[in-house]
């Protein structure tokens, strides 16, 4: 069953790609947790994963880990979700942290 979700991040991810020197920061939540890895698209691997379930945690972790290997700009891949709450809680941390999208 395709969700309205699904339409809006297949819309978000036509626009959007990650590349080594700028990948994608993509968000995911479930019921429990929340996913944030940055991707790079171009050699279609995962740089770097966490997950959790305090999104403010979550963003500066990502970025304290992204800074660790030298990167510091993100392409933000919302995931198709709405800009609130713990997705904006976690983006909003990772720009304090030091990301820059």
């Amino acid at each position: 069953m395709i969700t309205a979700r699904d339409r809006k991040h297949k819309k978000i991810r036509t626009k959007i790609s990650g590349t080594s020197t700028c990948p994608r920061l993509s968000v995911y939540k479930s019921n429990t947790a929340l996913y944030a890895q940055l991707i790079d698209d171009d050699k279609s691997i995962t740089l770097v994963s966490i997950t959790g379930t305090d999104a403010l945690k979550i963003g500066s972790e990502i970025a304290k880990k992204a800074i660790a290997k030298k990167i510091e700009k993100v392409v933000f891949d919302r995931g198709g979700y709405i800009y609130t709450g713990k997705v904006r809680a976690l983006a909003e941390s990772a720009r304090k942290a030091g990301l820059k999208f």
